[in-house]
């Protein structure tokens, strides 16, 4: 499966899911090929302004955003394959605009199903581009499927499989594409989802994302301490380490706190 000249623009804010991307698209291209990467909808713009690719890579929650803002804003031919943890009403919303999508965590198959139907697409003329009513549609998808926040999750042990309820978690923390919960007892459970798509289906009421790689439940907070560079130390139930806001995440933080 190679092609030449290839040029892609990666958008994702997560970096191991970029590095697994990268892989599998050295793979899959041989190394013959050049990308951008941009974690947030400001740099996608900048790229998409000054750069023309052969196709796109993209996640859907970046760090400023969503992505189909920037597709909205920036009317663009350039074939995109979405990549993302939505499994549901999106799921549904992208098959009928024929838009090649991958199911995070994603595997090498699941990614060159995604190339192959992107590949028979182009090559056939058939390519639809994504206009303002496909915009739409996602966008309404997206926030049908915000508004049904996640009950519980499956938690797969050696000896079975565990439900863990969401109401019963303190922390989130990411450990590449998969995630490490500690639960109100100080048992942790492993998730195979990445932090990202954890966040986006959880009641962001009840749960701040405080930096990069971790996320806490408001009914886990025991204690909070002004920290230096504008950050703050949290103290988590039954968790022995302090957890930290980053600075920008700070400001947003107190507010939270005050709903």
């Amino acid at each position: 499966m190679k092609i030449n000249s290839m040029k892609i623009l990666i958008l994702e804010d997560e970096i191991p899911a970029y590095q697994k991307l990268l892989i599998y698209l050295n793979d899959t291209f041989e190394n013959n090929f050049s990308h951008d990467i941009a974690r947030s909808n400001a740099d996608g713009k900048k790229l998409l302004i000054q750069n023309k690719y052969d196709f796109i890579l993209s996640d859907i929650q970046l760090l400023d955003g969503i992505s189909f803002d920037l597709f909205d804003e920036i009317h663009i031919n350039t074939p995109i394959i979405f990549c993302s943890a939505h499994d549901e009403y999106l799921f549904k919303a992208f098959n009928t605009n024929g838009i090649a999508y991958i199911l995070k965590p994603f595997s090498k198959a699941d990614f060159n199903k995604a190339i192959e139907k992107y590949q028979s697409l182009f090559k056939k003329g058939v390519y639809h581009t994504l206009n303002s009513n496909a915009i739409s549609k996602l966008k309404r998808a997206l926030k049908e499927e915000n508004t049904s926040y996640k009950k519980r999750f499956v938690i797969k042990k050696a000896k079975g499989i565990q439900l863990l309820n969401v109401t019963d978690i303190n922390l989130i923390e990411a450990s590449g594409d998969f995630c490490i919960v500690t639960d109100n007892s100080g048992k942790r459970h492993t998730i195979s989802q990445t932090l990202g798509s954890i966040f986006l289906q959880l009641n962001h009421e009840k749960f701040f994302k405080i930096n990069r790689s971790e996320i806490v439940g408001i009914d886990a907070i025991e204690n909070i301490e002004n920290h230096f560079k504008n950050r703050l130390l949290i103290s988590i139930k039954n968790h022995k380490e302090k957890v930290m806001t980053s600075s920008s995440t700070t400001s947003d933080f107190r507010k939270w706190l005050e709903n």
